[in-house]
């Protein structure tokens, strides 16, 4: 059976994903990257703080003593983020975008591709402890 404990950092994690997901939404990759620009070119810092859930999993990391479950989430956590600072510093600042990669960005995304993380992530959780 899940422990209490397991379920509260699950259900906080669910809630953290369900923020990022609120503010980031939108029809297009390239809508979700003008959405989190905009807090980009605010600060850098108000970007990254609007990430909790990057926050968290550096947290549960050592709370769980480094369990290999609780890393993943952290990598993948930390690989979003940076993914992200990369395409909007390609995209808003450089101004240097490939055909391909535009056509890419511009694509309608299924409605459901945003909230993957809420299956994947809680799962990691559970693993970890």
């Amino acid at each position: 059976m899940i422990d209490d404990l397991i379920l509260n950092y699950v259900f906080l994690f669910v809630l953290l994903e369900v923020y990022e997901i609120s503010w980031q939404k939108a029809p297009s990759l390239m809508g979700m990257l003008l959405r989190m620009y905009k807090q980009y070119n605010k600060s850098i810092w108000l970007f990254l703080i609007m990430h909790p859930t990057f926050y968290f999993s550096i947290g549960f990391a050592m709370l769980t003593e480094y369990n290999f479950a609780a890393m993943m989430l952290l990598f993948i956590k930390t690989a979003d983020i940076a993914t992200k600072i990369m395409l909007i510093e390609q995209v808003f600042i450089k101004k240097e975008l490939s055909q391909e990669l535009g056509l890419i960005l511009l694509a309608p995304i299924n409605n459901f591709l945003p909230y993957l993380g809420l299956i994947i992530y809680p799962v990691l959780i559970i693993l970890a402890v």
